[in-house]
């Protein structure tokens, strides 16, 4: 049987942002899982196709390959498999409005992070950090200093939370406690030793057991030359620190661009209005413009042009994102504008046109086409 296209199984636009591919996700996952429906094939395999699709639209890469090649941009890249645990791994962000609630019952609790039960390594919780930058900061890129707190592995005791250590005697190593609840047996987070499966007897006094500690810090991030609002970037290994020594998580910088004054953006296309008068509209003229990176050009305003007028400057445009030699074209409407006071020998002038031009006292409308 062929696969169905990603978005058709998620039920989400080709164009639809990482939120609403995680709601999409996060609802056909709570519907399907097989805790929820047990012996059900069909459902089974409906939980399987969701998370599939997930796991290619989730992330960046995959996406591009998917969107420009179909299923084979991305068949290679997990050697004919998928690799479902990065999915899992990031349920923590997915179902974290359920809190304690449905995400607890299914997969155990754990904060989103699979419980190793034996007191291993686990891999740490991704960060996300929002940054607002200004337009032009956007089009030519910039490096931006940004300050937040994370998880690091104790300094003191190594990330092992104590000394001591033994199998939790409440849930036998598991990290999980279950009860049944009519027709399921539920499994939660065992609450004397929160999903590790193991306690420890002398607990580190600098982490108070809990092999982390908080820190204040700041990087510098490289935000390249094209990006646009809602593109995030992706820096390894500098979220939260993996429990009992695990590898640490990733931060996601989400960037919002500020508006300009004066130019708007349509992909890498930048659009702006320039003024000119009646007699320039009229005669023609040459006039200079300013561009985003503040150099002057000059264009030439062919006469008789009318009002709303677009003329084209190539290459003036916002740098292609991971590309900057190649750059979009900035587009210029010309607004004529009429003065709202003139001289008695500007009217005199004016009127002395009129009759020379021959003005037409009586127009007729002008055909919707031409417009």
């Amino acid at each position: 049987m062929s696969k169905r296209d990603y978005y058709e199984v998620l039920g989400v636009q080709k164009g639809a942002s990482d939120d609403e591919i995680k709601k999409a996700y996060r609802k056909l996952a709570i519907k399907f899982h097989p805790d929820k429906n047990p012996g059900d094939h069909k459902a089974e395999e409906s939980f399987k196709e969701a998370t599939e699709a997930y796991e290619v639209l989730s992330n960046e890469q995959k996406r591009q390959a998917y969107d420009q090649f179909g299923f084979a941009g991305v068949d290679g890249m997990n050697g004919g498999s998928h690799d479902y645990s990065s999915v899992f791994r990031d349920f923590s962000d997915i179902f974290g409005d359920f809190g304690g609630g449905i995400f607890d019952s299914f997969f155990g609790g754990g904060g989103g992070r699979q419980s190793t039960g034996r007191g291993g390594p686990a891999h740490g919780a991704n960060l996300r950090y929002n940054l607002d930058i200004d337009f032009k900061d956007a089009v030519f890129g910039i490096k931006a200093e940004i300050a937040y707190s994370r998880n690091i592995s104790c300094s003191v005791c190594g990330g092992s939370g104590g000394s001591g250590r033994k199998v939790c005697p409440t849930c036998g190593g598991t990290g999980q406690v279950r009860r049944n609840s009519g027709f399921f047996s539920i499994a939660s987070t065992c609450p004397s030793c929160n999903g590790e499966g193991f306690v420890i007897e002398n607990p580190c006094t600098n982490c108070h057991g809990k092999g982390v500690t908080k820190k204040q810090q700041k990087i510098k991030v490289t935000i390249p030359a094209g990006i646009d609002s809602g593109k995030r970037i992706s820096i390894p290994g500098q979220g939260d620190a993996g429990p009992n020594g695990g590898p640490s998580g990733d931060l996601y910088v989400y960037v919002t661009v500020r508006p300009h004054k004066y130019f708007e953006r349509d992909g890498n296309d930048l659009y702006c209005v320039i003024p000119i008068s009646l007699t320039q509209a009229t005669l023609g003229t040459e006039i200079e413009v300013n561009t985003i990176d503040d150099t002057r050009v000059k264009i030439k305003i062919p006469s008789g042009v009318q009002n709303g007028k677009i003329l084209r400057l190539k290459n003036r445009g916002v740098p292609f994102l991971h590309n900057s030699d190649r750059r979009g074209d900035m587009y210029i409407k010309l607004h004529i504008q009429i003065p709202k006071r003139v001289s008695s020998k500007a009217k005199a002038l004016l009127r002395e046109l009129s009759d020379v031009i021959g003005e037409n006292g009586k127009p007729d409308p002008v055909p919707l086409s031409e417009l």
